[in-house]
């Protein structure tokens, strides 16, 4: 199917949903090692107490997202030079080969040290391809919808992610129901592994149908020198170092808010709250359902009064509440309690996840929109959002736990000073001058 035929309303449908898919099978890769370490913690880390053990399998989730700032910058180059969907297509390729990979290691026991090498390994390529995935998919939906309605549609890929999250929570309930504690930890951790590879296969066949975005195909259309040499260079994207800077500031406070209250959440409840294993997957699993189905709301709201407003609600709320929430987490007596507590915690992250994308691709030219919103982004997820489960590991084992509920609330605090001083991208949207082109 030609990309660059006429784009009609329903191809344009068809398209974003082919998009989004591609980015839920993207997003149950990256998140079912999380959702099974629990598990496989042992078979490439014998001995050790638990928490040891953990801190070992956060790490290595930590390692790939060391990746993802060079899958930014690679796939974000590629896309704004060979084409949107082209970079969509070669990132599910590397997810699909890195679950393979450690779907089929075997554990420390059999080959010694060459087994969490290869996890490792298999970690980079992951982290690779959500490095990019990220920023491509980010300015794939942003430039597909109209801009009436961009908001709403881009904070699909909120959607899709969470529900990529919940997948892998579901997958992980129901393996608990059909096997045993022992033959999880020998083998049962590998079965979602091998559903994401084969998975990635039927994204690949969808978005083989997605059409080239008009803010791309009017970009290539422009034959001059000039434009030519500013697609996807670094040397172009640094004549905009507001608009990085900025990236930078409104991603800190969100992203490490999101790895806390979606990824780390589920080790949280049952380390330290107490809660099992099965009811901690509950708890994480139901509030990251509600939490889905805001993410359209709330991106919808952003195109009645504006993306400013409603990252600055996230801010404050979020400043004034971790602390609280955190600490009265750690304490609770019931799943129903936790459940109440991280709902409260994942509607206030809402203003942030809706509509994160949307603003940071309304930031850059066309020219450098998919290497700009990817690269400063996955930097500073790296740094921020991958190191969230060892840091609070770390305070964990150091006996200040505490610590760590603070080093959340001054990231959200930072965040917000970069949200009151930013411009309202919705009124003052670089992808809106596409047009103009």
């Amino acid at each position: 199917m030609d990309p660059h035929r006429e784009l009609t309303p329903a191809r344009r449908l068809r398209s974003i949903f082919s998009g989004s898919v591609g980015n839920l099978v993207e997003w149950y890769d990256w998140y079912v090692y999380a959702a099974f370490s629990l598990y496989f913690a042992e078979v490439f880390f014998p001995g050790g107490d638990r928490t040891s053990q953990l801190l070992k399998t956060a790490a290595i989730f930590a390692v790939g997202f060391l990746m993802r700032p060079l899958g930014g910058w690679l796939l974000g180059r590629y896309a704004d030079r060979h084409g949107r969907r082209a970079a969509l297509l070669l990132s599910v390729w590397m997810m699909c080969g890195g679950s393979l990979v450690i779907a089929l290691t075997p554990g420390y026991a059999s080959i010694g040290v060459f087994a969490p090498l290869l996890l490792v390994l298999a970690r980079l390529l992951q982290g690779l391809s959500v490095g990019g995935e990220y920023g491509t998919s980010a300015t794939y939906l942003s430039e597909m919808a109209s801009r009436e309605h961009r908001g709403f549609w881009s904070s699909f890929q909120y959607v899709t992610l969470v529900m990529g999250h919940l997948l892998a929570l579901a997958v992980l309930l129901v393996l608990q129901q059909v096997l045993d504690a022992d033959q999880l930890r020998e083998w049962g951790w590998r079965i979602p592994f091998a559903i994401g590879a084969l998975a990635a296969l039927v994204a690949l066949w969808l978005r083989r149908t997605m059409a080239e975005t008009e803010s791309f195909v009017r970009s290539e259309a422009d034959t001059s020198a000039a434009h030519q040499q500013r697609q996807g260079t670094m040397r172009a994207l640094l004549r905009h170092p507001r608009a990085l800077l900025t990236v930078v500031g409104l991603t800190m406070g969100g992203t490490l808010a999101f790895y806390t209250y979606t990824t780390y959440v589920h080790k949280f409840l049952v380390n330290s709250a107490g809660l099992s294993s099965q009811a901690a997957a509950l708890v994480n699993a139901s509030t990251l359902f509600v939490f889905m189905l805001l993410q359209p709301l709330v991106g919808a709201l952003s195109d009645r009064i504006g993306r400013r407003p409603v990252l600055i609600a996230f801010g404050v709320l979020g400043t004034l509440l971790t602390v609280p929430i955190l600490s009265r987490l750690q304490e609770v007596g019931s799943a129903t309690q936790a459940f109440w507590l991280v709902l409260l915690a994942l509607v206030v992250l809402s203003g942030y996840t809706a509509i994160n994308a949307v603003v940071k691709a309304e930031l850059f030219p066309v020219e450098v929109r998919a290497l700009g919103v990817g690269l400063p982004y996955a930097l500073t997820v790296a740094l921020f959002g991958g190191t969230a489960e060892y840091v609070a590991l770390w305070f964990k084992r150091a006996g200040m736990e505490s610590g760590f509920y603070w080093y959340v609330t001054a990231c959200i605090a930072i965040s917000l000073v970069v949200y009151v001083l930013m411009p309202d991208t919705r009124r003052h949207s670089r992808i809106d001058m596409d047009h103009a082109r």
